[in-house]
């Protein structure tokens, strides 16, 4: 696969639709030629505990941000014609699904592919397959993991070498 949009989404609490960063990344021919990322007021609007913990991200980061459809507004025209990829899709094609319910638009069934799914058929000796240890057995050394972009970036590179 050469062409393509690698995807991460960060949430604020266990719904899936309380998306509260996006980061993507386009790839064609084989060469990452955009990054997209941003903030997102996320709905429902509150923060679980854990959450901010692992990315980081509380209301305050997120009080003065954009809804979900005004940066999907943003995003659409870059992914045009893209196929997705995520790690760990049934994740992030959950949470964008979730997000699509909630505001009311409507879905444009993307294709999706799972890094995840793929690291563990092809790299089954792996310790485990976490998006850090995938992304070094790939040559790839992610820095500020459970950053969307960063987690976008890392999915690209792994897509990149197994897709």
């Amino acid at each position: 696969m050469t062409d393509f949009a690698a995807i991460d989404f960060e949430t604020a609490n266990g719904n899936r639709s309380s998306v509260c960063s996006v980061g993507v990344v386009i790839v064609r021919s084989g060469e990452i030629v955009d990054t997209f990322y941003s903030l997102i007021q996320p709905e429902p609007n509150y923060y679980n505990y854990w959450y901010c913990q692992v990315h980081g991200l509380c209301r305050e980061d997120t009080d003065d941000a954009p809804v979900f459809p005004d940066v999907w507004a943003k995003i659409e025209p870059l992914i045009d014609g893209l196929p997705l990829v995520a790690h760990n899709r049934p994740f992030d094609e959950g949470c964008l699904r979730a997000v699509f319910r909630v505001y009311r638009m409507d879905y444009p069934e993307y294709d999706f592919y799972d890094t995840l799914a793929t690291s563990r058929r092809l790299l089954p000796h792996l310790d485990n397959h976490q998006l850090q240890t995938v992304a070094a057995a790939c040559g790839y050394q992610l820095r500020n993991h459970h950053h969307a972009l960063a987690d976008a970036e890392a999915c690209a590179w792994i897509a990149r070498e197994i897709l």
